[in-house]
């Protein structure tokens, strides 16, 4: 099949930024286009965007560290939108055979760390309120970030003993934890724990300096500390 050479307007249309967007990234080298001899208009092959949309954890680490610009498609502003598409996902889920059993689980995961982002940043985002959620079922990869407050700032305001990144991150994954606003703070990653820790699913968090990787038929629960301080939170899902 020939490959689709697609205009400068309809590559901004499917990654769902502007035109000038797609100009800069073409200047710095991000995105480079393609000119037909010479010419002054930018092309671009339909391959490359899919491959260029498609790294969803670089896109995630860039934004919560950079506040880069990336596809609309991927950005949740508010938890109606991210449920929405959280439902879109279930729905095309269901559909790909063999995940009858795995479906509900993995849309569990990805519910339960997106409305965590927001439960605890309501009212409080430092920036860019929302969160990225993106993913691959091709792949079968799952990603979401937030900008927000980031574990340990968001239990210090019921746990204020509290006294690092990964002591605030293995809290919020093992004890039940009451608080006012919201009520019991950390109880989603808790069940996505549990969940990962029964299923063939992997997960890689961060939160601050603090990881979790839970992957492979060994999933013993461990935080450490990693090469980088985080803002908000970043996590990948792998079913």
């Amino acid at each position: 099949m020939e490959e689709k050479l697609l205009t400068i307007a309809q590559a901004a249309e499917i990654l769902g930024v502007s035109l000038d967007t797609l100009r800069r990234w073409d200047k710095s080298g991000k995105l480079v286009a393609i000119r037909k001899e010479g010419g002054a208009h930018r092309y671009y092959w339909e391959k490359d965007l899919e491959i260029f949309s498609s790294d969803l954890f670089k896109f995630a680490s860039e934004w919560i560290q950079n506040n880069i610009e990336f596809p609309s498609a991927f950005y949740c502003q508010n938890s109606d939108t991210f449920r929405a598409r959280l439902s879109k996902m279930e729905h095309l889920l269901m559909q790909k055979p063999g995940f009858e059993k795995l479906y509900s689980l993995v849309v569990l995961i990805a519910g339960e760390i997106g409305d965590n982002s927001f439960a605890h940043n309501i009212g409080k985002w430092p920036d860019t309120l929302g969160i990225f959620f993106g993913y691959d079922l091709g792949k079968r990869i799952i990603v979401l970030a937030d900008r927000g407050l980031g574990i340990l700032e968001t239990l210090r305001q019921v746990r204020p003993d509290l006294p690092n990144h990964i002591e605030a991150v293995n809290v919020a994954f093992t004890e039940f934890i009451s608080g006012r606003a919201p009520e019991k703070r950390g109880n989603g990653l808790k069940l996505v724990r549990e969940v990962v820790i029964a299923q063939p699913i992997d997960l890689f968090y961060i939160s601050g300096d603090a990881e979790v990787r839970m992957k492979g038929t060994d999933k013993t629960f461990r935080v450490t500390r990693g090469q980088r301080i985080v803002r908000g939170c970043l996590a990948k899902i792998d079913f």
